[in-house]
């Protein structure tokens, strides 16, 4: 399923604990796994500079790339290394396609310190911009990376982002024979206390559990029989996948990147983007391509 996985390495501590997980992925699906490092040449300070600058950059990028491949060959796993110029995240992003690969893996922060998450990073716009997959993983206390993966979540409302992140977490599991779930979160955050909310929320519970027959069918077409579908109700859908992840001992979420808040609309403030932020497994992004999209 994953024949060659893009690992973009600043040689960060986060970077670092995500590789690991990267070569278990490697090692199960036979995978070759291209390191990358980006020398950031887009600041005006090393624009302006060059020289000197630029070509410490690049040692140290190749010192990066080859301790890595090191590790990697210490594990049976074959590498790709490559050191480039340029904008980090577009860099990342055109990479990618241009070689062919099917999994990119990336900390949520990393050489800018435990502090500063997601938003604003080279990840997020990652996850934003990828044509191609992003596995995402917080390299923080609390979070566990457990491989192979025994239950994968798809947190789904029906959108087709939503059954992007199916189809794919389908191929998870046939993959590595792991449990299916479903979850469809009822938001009752804006039904307020009008007498007609329990009205409501008996529609967007019916609702919600058709979102998850269909995607019970998808899945059952596919050979995967779900292991639970499940409806809950919350004011927070992210804090509900994440109860959810807890209660249930699951090890990874597979979720579209934008759901029903409009296509326009891309992970920045979206349930998305706080599960990477959050969530104590690691998150499995896709986009769905669409033509809307």
């Amino acid at each position: 399923m994953f024949d060659r996985i893009l690992f973009p390495t600043d040689g960060s501590d986060g970077a670092a604990a995500a590789f690991d997980h990267t070569l278990e992925l490697a090692r199960s699906h036979d995978a070759t796994v291209y390191v990358l490092n980006v020398a950031n040449t887009s600041r005006d300070s090393v624009t302006q500079i060059r020289g000197d600058v630029i070509d410490t950059l690049e040692r140290e990028g190749e010192t990066i790339v080859q301790e890595a491949a090191e590790r990697a060959s210490a594990r049976d796993v074959p590498t790709v290394t490559e050191v480039l110029q340029g904008e980090p995240y577009s860099t990342i992003v055109d990479y990618a396609p241009a070689n062919d690969i099917d999994l990119i893996v990336m900390p949520t922060h990393g050489r800018r310190g435990l502090e500063r998450f997601l938003l604003g990073s080279t990840t997020e716009r990652v996850v934003r911009r990828s044509e191609v997959p992003v596995l995402t993983i917080r390299p923080d206390d609390g979070v566990s990376v457990r491989y192979p993966y025994r239950s994968v979540l798809v947190p789904t409302d029906g959108s087709d982002p939503a059954s992007a992140a199916l189809d794919l977490a389908v191929g998870v599991v046939t993959a590595g024979e792991s449990d299916l779930h479903l979850l469809s979160v009822v938001d009752v955050a804006s039904l307020g206390v009008d007498v007609r909310a329990d009205i409501a929320v008996d529609s967007l519970e019916e609702s919600a559990r058709e979102v998850l027959e269909a995607a019970e069918r998808t899945a059952t077409a596919a050979g995967v029989d779900p292991a639970a579908t499940r409806v809950e109700f919350g004011t927070a859908i992210a804090r509900v996948v994440r109860d959810y992840v807890d209660d249930n001992d699951v090890d990874l979420i597979v979720v579209g990147t934008h759901g029903r808040t409009g296509f326009d609309r891309y992970v920045l403030g979206s349930v998305t983007e706080m599960l990477i932020r959050t969530a104590t497994v690691p998150v499995l992004t896709v986009r769905d391509e669409s033509p809307e999209s």
